[in-house]
């Protein structure tokens, strides 16, 4: 497990929730702080609509603090938002498709036929501009509106992108659905696909099972896991919002078992600490309020 990457969605999967609009400086502050932390990759902002998504209206602005800075990831789910992506300079582009016919109506506009052949598009143009592409499967493991999601569905969608050389792949459970043997098999079945496969998982914890979840996943072969500071997230989308994984809870777990220990938690803790001072309540985060174990 040393070479697990962890990358930090909560600049973007933890705010886009939110009513309360976070200032574009308070954003910057917290993303220097968690890229310092040690994590791999902060994911900053969605290039989406901003009647839509009024927490990510100002991703162009929080990412030309950081120049072509690496270390950002950003969403982009059309055309249109791969053409603000590019223009930002930022240098992880993430994009997807939803098994769920329904919740890709809702997120997206698009059925998942559609939507697929749209994002394998937008991957390509993405690689041959010289960006760092990751590619997901959303609603991989069930969703809100229709239940189970077949898993030819998202095996169908997987190959899809393995066929047009896409390498690094993402399943998300959107829905927080995924129960561990579920995810195990999945992922294993996922890395069989290809050679050269760099397997991401993305776990809400709407259920209680998220960190069960991630570490199911590492048993099969998945390398990186997003996770959000403070527990902070959840699709507008969904049915039922969760939110994700928790960073510093992630980093503590793993720390004890002598993994990633390069990573500095108290930074992390810090931002965490800082939210839910910033939203006025209490975050689902353990670690903050009981203390890290030495």
């Amino acid at each position: 497990m040393s070479g697990i990457a962890i990358h930090e969605v909560g600049p973007r999967d933890g705010l886009q929730m939110e009513t309360q609009v976070v200032p574009t400086e308070t954003k910057v502050r917290w993303i220097r702080r968690l890229i310092d932390s040690g994590v791999d990759v902060v994911q900053a902002g969605s290039f989406v609509h901003p009647g839509k998504v009024p927490q990510m209206a100002d991703t162009e602005a929080v990412l030309a603090e950081f120049g072509e800075a690496r270390a950002l990831s950003a969403l982009v789910l059309n055309e249109k938002g791969l053409e603000r992506g590019l223009a930002a300079g930022v240098g992880m582009l993430c994009m997807g498709v939803s098994a769920s016919e329904t919740h890709s109506r809702k997120n997206t506009g698009m059925g998942v036929e559609e939507a697929t052949g749209r994002i394998v598009a937008m991957a390509k143009l993405a690689l041959a501009a010289g960006r760092k592409v990751q590619v997901s499967v959303q609603s991989a493991f069930g969703c809100g509106f229709e239940g189970a999601v077949p898993r030819e569905r998202v095996m169908r969608i997987a190959r899809a992108y393995v066929e047009a050389g896409l390498r690094s792949i993402s399943l998300a459970d959107t829905a927080g659905h995924a129960i561990p043997g579920q995810v195990e098999e999945m992922f294993r079945e996922l890395l069989a696909l290809a050679p050269g496969i760099e397997a991401a998982c993305h776990f809400h914890d709407t259920y209680g099972l998220g960190l069960a979840n991630c570490y199911a996943a590492l048993r099969a072969g998945a390398t990186t896991i997003e996770a959000s500071v403070a527990g902070l997230g959840g699709c507008p989308f969904t049915k039922v919002a969760g939110g994700n994984v928790c960073t510093e809870d992630l980093v503590h777990a793993l720390q004890r078992g002598g993994v990633r220990t390069d990573i500095r938690l108290e930074p992390i803790l810090e931002v965490s600490r800082e939210v839910a001072a910033f939203f006025g309540r209490e975050m689902p985060g353990k670690v903050c309020r009981a203390g890290a174990i030495a």
